[in-house]
C-alpha cells in the first residue's frame, strides 16, 4: 500500500497535460484531488474527489484548495482575462493555506517577451513569488503536439521564423517531469526549471521531419510579420489572439525558444524525446 503523502490538487485535469499528470500520480499512490472547470470530463481514479472551479472564481476556488499543501496549476486558456484570472486563483491559493504552488509557466518568460503570452506567464510567475507560497515554475518550450495543426491545408507552414530554432517539447514529457516534482515537492522549492526537447529545429527541419513521417510533403514559407498578420485574419480572430500566433514565430527567429534544457532528463532520470520520436509513437 503506498504511504500517505501530503494532499495535492491538479488544475485542468480534463485536459492533456493536467490529464497525464494525475494519471501519473494515481499510479504512484499520490493522495490527490482534481479541480477542472466541468468534473463530468474527469478521469475517474478510486478515491479521488474533484471539484468544479475557475480560476475567477476565488471563494469557490479557496474552499476547493481546502487542506491542500502542493498545488499543480496549469496556465489557464488564453484570454484577454488571463493574467487576473491566474492572480485571483492564486489569492485563492493562499486564502486556502496551500504551501506550494508548482505552475506551467513558458520558456523565456518576460515582460518583453518577443512571444506576447509568455508575458502573461511573467506577470503570474511574479505574483505568485510575491506571495509566502513556495514555488515551482515549469518554463515549457512550445509542445510538440500541436505542430502538426501549424500546418495548412495547402502542406505549408507559415510564419516569421526565419531560421530560428526550437527545442519543442512533446507535452507527455513535461507531465513526467511535474508528477516526479510533486511527489516531492519540498525538493524543488523556489526553483525554476526550462522544459525543451533534445534538439532545436528550424521550421525548415521541422518541416522535413513532418514530411518523412507523414509522407505527405510539408514545406515552410517564411513570411514577414505584416504577411503572417494578413494571413490569419478571419472575422472570429481578435487582433490580439493573431498578434499572439504571430509572435510564437517571431520569438522563434529572435532565439527565444532555441535552448536545449537538460532539465527534463536531470528531473526524471530520462532524454525528453526528439520530434520524430514522438510523431513517430503517436
Amino acid at each position: 500500500m503506498a504511504q500517505e503523502q501530503p494532499d495535492v490538487a491538479v488544475t485542468g485535469a480534463t485536459g492533456a497535460l493536467g490529464g497525464a499528470v494525475a494519471r501519473l500520480l494515481a499510479e504512484a499512490g499520490i493522495r490527490q484531488r482534481l479541480l477542472a472547470r466541468h468534473t463530468a470530463r474527469l478521469p475517474e481514479f478510486p478515491g479521488t474527489p474533484s471539484y468544479a472551479i475557475t480560476y475567477s472564481d476565488r471563494e469557490v476556488s479557496a474552499r476547493a484548495l481546502e487542506g491542500v499543501r502542493t498545488l499543480f496549476m496549469v496556465s489557464a486558456a488564453e484570454s484577454r482575462y488571463r493574467r487576473q484570472d491566474q492572480r485571483t486563483f492564486v489569492d485563492a491559493a493562499v486564502d486556502a493555506g496551500v504551501h506550494h504552488i508548482v505552475y506551467t509557466s513558458f520558456m523565456g518568460a518576460a515582460p518583453d517577451a518577443v512571444f506576447t503570452l509568455a508575458r502573461d506567464h511573467w506577470d503570474t510567475e511574479e505574483y505568485i513569488k510575491s506571495t509566502s507560497v513556495e514555488y515551482t515554475f515549469l518554463r515549457d518550450c512550445l509542445y510538440q503536439d500541436v505542430l502538426p495543426s501549424f500546418v495548412g491545408r495547402d502542406g505549408l507552414l507559415r510564419g516569421p521564423a526565419g531560421n530560428g530554432r526550437l527545442a519543442a517539447v512533446a507535452r507527455a514529457d513535461v507531465a513526467r517531469a511535474a508528477a516526479r516534482i510533486l511527489v516531492d515537492p519540498q525538493a524543488h522549492a523556489n526553483a525554476v526549471y526550462t522544459l525543451t526537447g533534445p534538439q532545436a529545429l528550424t521550421f525548415e527541419e521541422i518541416a522535413a521531419v513532418l514530411t518523412r513521417v507523414t509522407g505527405s510533403e510539408v514545406r515552410f514559407r517564411n513570411e514577414t510579420v505584416e504577411e503572417a498578420m494578413e494571413s490569419r485574419r478571419g472575422s472570429d480572430v481578435e487582433k490580439w489572439q493573431i498578434e499572439a500566433w504571430v509572435s510564437t514565430y517571431a520569438a522563434v527567429a529572435a532565439g527565444e525558444m532555441a535552448e536545449v534544457s537538460s532539465d527534463i532528463e536531470r528531473l526524471t532520470g530520462t532524454a525528453p524525446l526528439a520530434l520524430e520520436e514522438y510523431l513517430l509513437q503517436g
